[in-house]
């Protein structure tokens, strides 16, 4: 079991800064790895929602889906694969200092076999891949303020 989080500071309310990072529909818009996304079930979204993400490797489209395993609004969601290449846990938690909002995001995957064996390598890119994205997270949010 490997885990990993990071941190960034967004200049903008916390319940904006959450209901952009719940809704997996918006990661096209600041992750590099996905190129579309599409929730997959009906209601708003809680415990249970689940959500298809579709990335592009070596020319192919490859679909993972997710889905929320806690809710708690305004302050945290999580979710785990239900089908996808690799099996994750992962979470966004917020918390507001009444300027803005500390939004931490995190990893879980659970590396046996094959996996097992390139663990660190996919724990290297993912982190590399987060870092780099954080960034732009901040600056879409940030930049939608006006």
């Amino acid at each position: 079991m490997e885990s990993f989080e990071m941190t960034v500071e967004i200049d903008r309310p916390l319940e904006e800064v959450f209901a952009f990072l719940c809704d997996l529909e918006n990661d096209p818009r600041w992750r590099r790895e996905w190129v579309d996304a599409k929730r997959t079930s009906k209601g708003p979204i809680g415990v249970g929602t689940t959500t298809s993400l579709f990335a592009k490797v070596l020319g192919r489209r490859i679909e993972a889906v997710y889905e929320v395993t806690e809710y708690d609004p305004s302050r945290a969601v999580s979710w785990k694969t239900v089908s996808g290449p690799l099996p994750l846990t992962f979470w966004r938690n917020v918390e507001g200092d009444g300027q803005g909002t500390r939004a931490t995001l995190g990893y879980t995957g659970d590396f046996r076999g094959l996996r097992g064996l390139l663990r660190p390598l996919i724990v290297s890119i993912g982190k590399r891949a987060l870092r780099g994205d954080l960034p732009t997270l901040k600056q879409r949010l940030e930049s939608s303020a006006s």
